[in-house]
């Protein structure tokens, strides 16, 4: 019986040593697989903190060409708003000049009906030389604007 009980044992021993052959097999391949992944996990990352530095740089790029516009813009804005006050001015003093005028002309009405007929005195000399002066007004206000 201890003949037997031995084989027993050593049959036990050897089923036990090729099972645990078998695990080692199994976690070797899994290892193996594991390092695989390590490395393609790796090649990621590298190419992710690339990516990464380049979004970093765009963004910066971006930052420096909003503050650029931002200054070009509200240079632009500054002096729009110069010309609009400029422009403002120039307009009333042009509505002045016109009130001016029509008084002128309101006044002059009677005296330009009771003189005797000369080109000076026609209507049409008169609208002629006013539109040549508005005209004139117009050409000076639109080069302050330019």
């Amino acid at each position: 019986m201890s003949y037997g009980f031995g084989l027993m044992i050593e049959s036990l021993v050897a089923l036990l040593l090729l099972l645990t052959i078998g695990y080692c097999v199994l976690l070797n391949n899994r290892l193996k697989s594991l390092k695989a992944d390590e490395h393609s996990l790796k090649v990621t990352i590298a190419e992710l903190i690339t990516a990464t530095e380049m979004a970093e740089r765009a963004v910066a790029g971006f930052k420096a060409t909003a503050l650029e516009c931002e200054a070009t813009l509200g240079e632009r804005l500054r002096v729009a708003e110069r010309f609009g006050a400029e422009l403002g001015r120039h307009v009333k003093a042009g509505e002045i000049i016109i009130n001016r005028l029509t008084r002128v002309a309101v006044a002059a009405r009677p005296v330009l009906e009771s003189a005797p007929a000369s080109p000076a005195n026609d209507p049409k000399v008169l609208a002629a030389a006013a539109r040549s002066f508005a005209d004139r007004l117009r050409e000076r206000v639109s080069a302050l604007a330019a």
